[in-house]
């Protein structure tokens, strides 16, 4: 067997990483095997230029593949790394190979990523969309392995989708397919993707932080105190994992803020269902975390709403990759093996 060494890099607005790994061919069992070798994790800095972070990471994946190649030079670099995988938020055009200033990485205006990165290391590099990256991983080497059409939901500070359909990676016409979070699935509701009422709005850590907001503030009008968040000043900070940790413990409010996220997500996977009529959807983030009180509403509202011959076919489950998927999801973009299926 052939061992293969690849380069990701999973770029965030709060954080970075840069993981190492290698792959085998030619594995007997016919699967796809891949071993995380090293990563790096760097705080993302924002400033009015990239360029400088952008040089930061290049240098510690730099300082990280002399390391493990025991090369001692630059030049010595050369064919070490057989391919680069970079996932990022989008908006972005993987074909180009371009970061279009994403939400959460504003100043990442029209960065030309990949041409930079293929300068630098002499190696051909790709860039996909985090969510279309992460089900990339989870089809070659977690929970979707050997499906046809699946879906990954990231269910994480936002909610996107990434499409795996008649065995291929689905992006659209311009790397917009899968952004579900837009889906308007109520009139009213939390505000996500800049709309009140969205998918993202009820089934993302920044929606269900606004659901426990908006649900606190009235238990406090009505008098009833609020355990874990007791002061109206403490509602300004609460998170999802707040509102997890004290469903956890058995706290009432807090469960019942996770039923109507859970009440949501049905209604979003039921659409999603109807259309896509996938085998699997895979959820992450948060809802490995809390599936638990996610579960049994979602499960309730998909059986109401799903067409019954495309629900009976579907399974949900959580991300088997866990929260090791985005340092998969950079390798996986580097395999390019999703393009040869």
């Amino acid at each position: 067997m052939k061992k293969r060494y690849l380069l990701g890099f999973d770029i965030g607005g709060t954080k970075c990483s840069i993981v190492l790994g290698s792959s085998n061919t030619g594995n007997p069992g016919g699967g796809i095997k891949i071993s995380i070798l090293d990563k790096i994790t760097i705080s993302t800095e924002h400033g009015s230029s990239p360029y400088p972070f952008i040089e930061k990471l290049f240098s510690a994946a730099e300082k990280m593949i002399k390391k493990i190649s025991g090369s001692k030079s630059a030049a010595g670099l050369t064919g070490f790394i057989e391919s680069i995988g970079i996932s990022c938020g989008g908006p972005l055009d993987s074909r180009r190979g371009i970061i279009l200033s994403p939400p959460n990485l504003p100043e990442w205006e029209a960065v030309p990523i990949t041409e930079m990165a293929e300068k630098r290391f002499n190696t051909k590099t790709y860039l996909e969309n985090d969510a279309n990256a992460s089900a990339i991983a989870e089809w070659l080497y977690g929970a979707g392995r050997g499906k046809r059409n699946m879906i990954f939901l990231t269910f994480g500070t936002g909610l996107g989708a990434g499409l795996i359909l008649n065995g291929r990676l689905y992006t659209g016409t311009n790397d917009l397919a899968g952004e579900v979070g837009h889906i308007r699935i109520s009139k009213e509701g939390p505000e996500g993707y800049g709309k009140n009422g969205s998918f993202e709005g009820f089934c993302s850590g920044t929606g269900i932080a606004n659901l426990a907001r908006t649900e606190i503030l009235k238990m406090f009008r009505k008098g009833i105190r609020v355990n874990f968040c007791p002061t109206v000043e403490a509602t300004k900070k609460i998170t999802a994992k707040d509102v997890c940790d004290a469903a956890k413990q058995g706290d009432p409010i807090a469960v019942d803020i996770l039923k109507t996220s859970g009440h949501y997500l049905g209604r979003g996977l039921s659409l999603l269902i109807d259309i896509l009529n996938p085998e699997l959807i895979i959820i992450g983030s948060i809802f490995a975390r809390c599936g638990e009180f996610l579960k049994p509403e979602m499960k309730r509202i998909i059986e109401l709403e799903a067409l019954r011959p495309a629900e009976k076919v579907c399974d949900i489950v959580s991300s088997r990759l866990g929260e090791q998927i985005g340092d998969y999801a950079a390798l996986a973009v580097a395999s390019q093996k999703y393009r040869r299926n």
